[in-house]
């Protein structure tokens, strides 16, 4: 315990010293948390829209215009049949308008005044969660529909979901490649403020080693100030991601939720948060830990 608290008094000093290169230090690292952390909360949000409207999936058929009552009734009697629907609701052209009409209130007066009305009947089916997770299944139900007398097209939403999908998981790669360098240089910055530290305490640490005192005590110091370093660039990273979700929720929350349909703008958890902590710590560990390998 003595020892733990030598090294520290001693890296708060040295830090104290030489602010100004301990202050970039530090920002250096907040900088980079903040920018892992900002994407853990992009990523968790988008992975929230996802999944909602992955759960609101549909699969739209879409009757011509021109279609018999008996093709009708053919259509729905195979939704039914196919083991694959746990709801299905029919709208007619009127329905359609009035859905649009309320979708769109804006355009509501002008979809009133069109004299033929140019929206389609269709059905709406909602897959049950089998069917959901039976890829092949709904590929297969596509193509027979779309040959199907009566039937003008056939739309189903996961498959923009699944590209949507794909667009995000290349985001998260380069967003993980960003992190990595910021990670690397937040490391580099902290190793140089701790070189300068060593370089600074030459002498003294000569003498130290004259009189033998252990490695320990003369390489611990720099190490602890590395950790001191990492948690404070750490704990402002946490403060300006708070701000900044305060700010985002306060200027863009309630249009984003009326848009994606969520309710809320979700922060990063917990858990997280004390990892980033935990994470800026270690950066600034692994940065005083290489100076202190190299004083002899």
């Amino acid at each position: 315990m003595q020892a733990l608290r030598y090294f520290f008094s001693e890296a708060g000093e040295s830090l104290w010293r030489n602010r100004r290169a301990a202050s970039l230090s530090m920002m250096t690292i907040a900088a980079g948390l903040f920018v892992l952390g900002f994407f853990l909360m992009i990523n968790a949000n988008l992975q929230r829209i996802v999944g909602h409207w992955g759960d609101a999936a549909e699969l739209a058929i879409y009757v011509r215009d021109d279609a018999k009552p008996e093709e009708v009734a053919t259509i729905q009697e195979m939704i039914t049949k196919s083991g694959l629907a746990s709801s299905v609701e029919f709208f007619s052209k009127d329905d359609a308008r009035r859905e649009f009409v309320k979708d769109f209130p804006d355009l509501a007066s002008a979809a009133a005044n069109l004299e033929n009305n140019p929206f389609p009947a269709s059905f709406a089916v909602r897959l049950n969660p089998q069917a959901q997770s039976a890829t092949g299944a709904i590929d297969n139900m596509v193509t027979t529909f779309s040959g199907v007398a009566g039937v003008a097209d056939v739309r189903y939403d996961r498959t923009w979901i699944a590209r949507l999908n794909a667009v995000i998981r290349v985001i998260r790669g380069v967003g993980l490649v960003i992190v990595l360098l910021m990670a690397l240089a937040s490391a580099l910055t902290v190793a140089n403020v701790v070189r300068l530290t060593a370089m600074a305490r030459s002498a003294e640490i000569e003498i130290m080693q004259l009189v033998g005192a252990p490695f320990a005590y003369i390489r611990g110091p720099f190490i602890a100030e590395g950790i001191i370093q990492g948690g404070m660039g750490a704990l402002a990273s946490v403060v300006l991601l708070l701000v900044t979700f305060a700010a985002i929720r306060a200027r863009f929350g309630p249009a984003l939720a009326d848009t994606v349909g969520l309710t809320g703008v979700a922060f990063v958890p917990t858990q997280l948060l004390l990892l980033l902590v935990v994470g800026g710590m270690a950066l600034g560990c692994l940065g005083g830990f290489v100076v202190a390998r190299t004083v002899r």
